[in-house]
């Protein structure tokens, strides 16, 4: 929900998360009268939330809740807690018996003054006016019950209210409850004193969340299922488990616009820059304030430090003359915590608070000391040396250890962190052109591995201008033109780059073979496929000078899938050698690389049972999980491949989730593939159609030719739908001219080819369709091509059609339905059942109104509403009425919300703009006001205000209804 807590629009979980053992604790004590509970946690932990969840709960909530909270001020309103709780009471009031003792509280509640006796005659000893008020109070809480009073914050409380405490506690009223929140190492030592004499039936200590609750609650605060453990981890270990601490970072995340939906990347550096809260920066330093000399340096060494340390360099860096007394001081403070031998802050927020207030000359002399006493040991830490070499200005130093820093954080698959330091290397550090150089191509190497493929085009190209030995040129070349590729930029250079480092890397087999790969897949609708081939088939044929098995099978893999592209069967030959490669379990990168290419090759080449096989096992190797670069593209090749399966249960929101995050040039074209033809299929023609036309923009303009033709015959299908040949013509002839153009016909034409006959047979181009066909049949003779055979037949039976024949041809499509269903297309096999249904619908056959259901009831299995209202719309026409009852189309909702209503409204009430969920989910700015709108009419709200309120109630019982 939306709350005002925070400048930032702070955000509050709908749930408490990781609290149900202390909420059953207090409501159990609460259940005896009188009763007295203590809740602890430090500064963000919960208490407040605690405390008014238990307020909530049925056991409680009958009973009168008094509630005040004690104030951090200089000069504390003598009892301001308990009068401000009493004060709740308003004229209640009047309805209590009361003593005259009452009176006396008149003058510390004017508000409700005339509600009380009369005040009694004034006293001259001031300790015994104090007793009267104290009685007066405990009569007041007396007559409100039964009735809970919550005081929080009690170590502010001033010395008058824990006097009250003393004696009321004492001997509590049988009718009253009291709930005491605190941070109890803040608390005065009279308010402790009084805490430990008084009988206490319930104490809660609350502990920070674990990873898992953390994770729970940034998902509950973000409206998703889950959030990856990674990314639970990072919360849990930036913000200790303190909720409220987690509740802000996520505040900053949306108010920067930065939603996370899943870890990732751009979360991460994201949640880098944020603040520490307000809250969470005045309770520590009021704490480091208090404490000695040498325990606050102590407390300044450890927040430069960051991580826990042994105490001999927490002792070095502080340089501390007396360290003992100084770490027994720290350490008793509650700041610094020991943990396995080591000493530091008990989270990273608290030592970000100490650390911010340094002054620059403070912090550089820290740094300093840090970096020498670290490098004292016997494995230094070289990540953190590198930072307080650099904070400390030894450059010289920084630079080298930086250098081994990356080389450590490859080696422990941390490859964003290696692409940091390496950056900052690269921008910083004095170095030789050679040196450059070679900086350079490792910071390539990591970059290749991450999102940030693209962050290095531009010093690349900046190194290669340089004076580089041949080797770390060829290198270079290579490395700038698999960033372009990742880019999606500039194929033309990338083919210049690849063949002019073939004449550097002239004892290089392995990056030749590379550059070799490089011409045959980056290549151009003018480059002929011979060209391609030849290409690759030199670099397959070096696979055995290769000593690497890793780039032995990503070489195999690129190959086999260029083969795979055109139907050529010794893909499959290439295929096995890098499954017995890597013993059909891939583990390093390149192998998982291997099986994605192959995987996604067969997605588009119709090969869909080794395609599910292939990206399966990609997805599954823990090289996978652990790279987020290949985890997203391998999952943006899945969201195609189960879309042409007809594997659409959860799909849409499975794609929505994966558009933050998929930053790689094809893997978005993928992913916006399979958004798109899965919107037409649903019904969202507009988002549909925007999708499939940037996906295909971008298929045409990179060369990705076995990309092009599904976007293709979507675009054509709803063209058709709308009357408007001249637009499916367009698109048609787009494909074919590209295609001809490179001189192939790919296996990939097969889930086009009847939607393009159908465009050229309604454009009266006969003659045209034709001839093409004559082509596919010709092509099909050396091809492997399972979607593309049966789809020749139907587009035959089509023309055949056109041409006067009757009956035969729905046989004909009836069996190339049979062909594709066994080829694990269910989706082409609806398609084609419905034009099997047209052409005997068209000639009275009677046979029309069964394969009419059938062609209904495959949709309806599929969730293919708009497909099935197209075919609704086509029966009806034939006096074909289709069962009205629901068959998994889009229901009639009446007052009630729709998914989608559901969907786009609960994203408006959360703070999204109509921009940012047409982005999230997928579909067109209008498609969003257009939900928005109706959803808000069901809901009877006019303003997003309203929204966001009616959301905050409706999220107790599940969310909007």
């Amino acid at each position: 929900m939306i709350d005002g807590r925070t400048g930032t629009g702070g955000v509050v979980s709908p749930v408490m998360v990781g609290r149900g053992d202390e909420l059953a604790a207090v409501v159990a004590a609460l259940s005896r009268s009188p009763a007295v509970i203590v809740v602890e946690g430090e500064a963000g932990i919960g208490k407040s939330r605690l405390v008014t969840e238990v307020l909530r709960h049925p056991d409680v909530s009958r009973r009168r809740h008094l509630v005040g909270r004690c104030h951090q001020i200089r000069e504390p309103f003598p009892l301001g807690a308990i009068v401000e709780a009493v004060r709740r009471l308003g004229d209640d009031l009047r309805g209590f018996r009361l003593g005259p003792v009452a009176g006396a509280l008149r003058p510390l509640l004017p508000e409700v003054a005339d509600s009380l006796p009369l005040p009694p005659e004034p006293l001259d000893d001031r300790t015994a006016e104090q007793h009267r008020v104290f009685r007066g109070l405990v009569e007041v809480l007396e007559a409100a019950g039964p009735a809970v009073l919550v005081l929080e914050d009690l170590q502010y409380a001033d010395p008058k209210t824990a006097d009250f405490l003393a004696y009321l506690l004492a001997e509590p009223p049988p009718r009253l409850a009291v709930v005491l929140t605190l941070r109890r190492e803040d608390a005065d030592p009279t308010l402790r004193s009084v805490l430990s004499a008084v009988p206490v039936h319930g104490q809660v200590v609350l502990r920070g969340l674990t990873t898992a609750e953390s994770g729970e609650l940034a998902a509950a605060i973000l409206d998703t299922d889950r959030l990856s453990d990674e990314f639970a981890s990072y919360i849990r270990e930036r913000t200790a488990g303190l909720p409220f601490a987690i509740e802000e970072l996520l505040a900053l995340v949306r108010a920067n616009g930065k939603l996370v939906h899943h870890d990732g990347q751009w979360s991460r550096r994201a949640l880098r820059e944020l603040r520490v809260p307000r809250r969470i920066v005045d309770a520590t330093m009021a704490r480091i304030d208090r404490l000695p000399a040498g325990a606050r340096r102590i407390a300044e060494a450890a927040a430069v430090l960051q991580s826990p340390q042994p105490d001999r360099i927490l002792i070095a860096v502080a340089d501390e003359p007396d360290p003992v007394d100084a770490l027994e001081a720290a350490v008793g403070s509650g700041l610094i915590v020991e943990r396995e031998g080591s000493l530091g802050f008990r989270h990273l927020l608290a030592a970000q608070a100490v650390l911010d207030s340094l002054g620059g000359l403070r912090r550089q002399q820290l740094h300093d000391r840090a970096a020498t006493a670290l490098l004292a040991l016997g494995h230094p830490p070289l990540g953190q040396v590198a930072h307080h070499l650099w904070q400390a200005g030894r450059l010289a130093e920084w630079t080298d250890a930086a250098q081994r820093a990356a080389e450590q954080a490859v080696e422990l698959g941390d490859d964003d962190e290696a692409v940091r330091l390496l950056r900052a290397v690269l921008r910083e550090a004095p170095l030789t052109p050679e040196q450059r150089g070679a900086v350079a191509a490792r910071l390539a190497w990591a970059a290749l591995d991450t999102l940030h493929a693209s962050e290095i085009v531009e010093p690349l190209t900046e190194v290669l201008d340089e004076d580089l030995p041949a080797a770390i040129r060829g290198e270079l070349r290579i490395l700038l033109a698999m960033a372009l590729g990742q880019a999606g930029q500039d194929i033309e250079r990338q083919r210049e780059l690849f063949r002019a480092a073939l004449g550097d890397l002239a004892h290089r087999p392995d990056l030749r073979a590379w550059a070799m790969v490089g011409l045959g897949v980056s290549t151009t609708a003018e480059v002929s496929p011979d060209e391609d081939r030849r290409w690759l088939t030199e670099a397959a044929g070096l696979v055995d000078q290769i000593d690497d098995p890793l780039l032995q099978a990503f070489v195999l893999g690129r190959t086999g899938s260029m083969l795979l592209d055109t139907g050529d069967p010794s893909w499959r030959d290439l295929t096995d050698r890098v499954l017995r490669l890597t013993d059909e379990r891939p583990r390093q990168r390149r192998e998982a690389s291997a099986y994605y290419s192959l995987g996604l090759a067969a997605t588009y080449a119709g090969q869909l049972e080794p395609a599910r096989l292939l990206l399966t096992k990609a997805l599954e190797a823990p090289v996978t999980q652990h790279n987020r670069r290949l985890e997203m593209i391998v999952r943006s090749g899945l969201a195609v491949l189960r879309f042409l399966r007809g594997e659409w249960d959860g799909l849409h929101l499975d794609i929505a989730r994966l558009r933050p995050e998929v930053t790689d040039h094809y893997g978005r074209m993928d992913l916006e593939l399979a958004a798109g033809s899965l919107a037409l299929a649903r019904g969202d023609r507009d988002e549909g159609r925007a999708l499939l036309e940037r996906a295909t923009a971008a298929a045409a303009e990179t060369a990705t030719l076995e990309v092009l033709p599904l976007g293709t015959a979507g675009l054509v299908r709803s063209a058709l739908a709308d009357g408007e040949i001249d637009r499916a013509i367009g698109q048609v002839d787009r494909l074919l001219d590209i295609l001809r153009a490179k001189g192939a016909l790919l296996p990939s034409l097969g889930w086009a080819l009847p939607d393009v006959v159908a465009a050229l047979v309604a454009a009266d181009r006969t003659d045209h369709a034709t001839d093409l066909l004559d082509e596919v049949g010709v092509a099909l003779g050396a091809m492997e091509a399972p979607i593309l055979a049966p789809a020749a037949a139907e587009a035959g039976a089509m023309l055949a059609l056109a041409a006067g024949s009757r009956g035969g041809p729905a046989d004909v499509v009836l069996a190339a339905a049979a062909a594709y269903r066994e080829a694990a297309a269910p989706y082409a096999a609806a398609l084609a059942t419905e034009r099997a249904a047209a052409l005997l619908l068209s000639t009275g056959h009677d046979r029309a109104p069964d394969v009419v259901l059938g062609a209904a009831t495959m949709y309806d299995g599929l969730g293919a509403t708009g497909d099935r209202a197209r075919l609704a719309a086509l029966a009806q026409g034939h006096g074909i009425e289709l069962p009205r009852r629901h068959r998994g189309g889009r229901r009639a909702y009446g007052g009630l919300l729709s998914p989608r209503e559901r969907e786009v409204a609960t994203l408006a009430a959360s703070g999204r703009t109509n921009n940012e969920i047409a982005e999230d989910l997928f579909i067109s700015r209008h498609t969003v006001e257009k939900h928005l709108g109706a959803a808000m009419r069901k809901l009877g709200v006019r303003s997003r205000t309203a929204l966001a309120h009616q959301w905050a109630e409706s999220s107790k019982n599940g969310g909007f209804p």
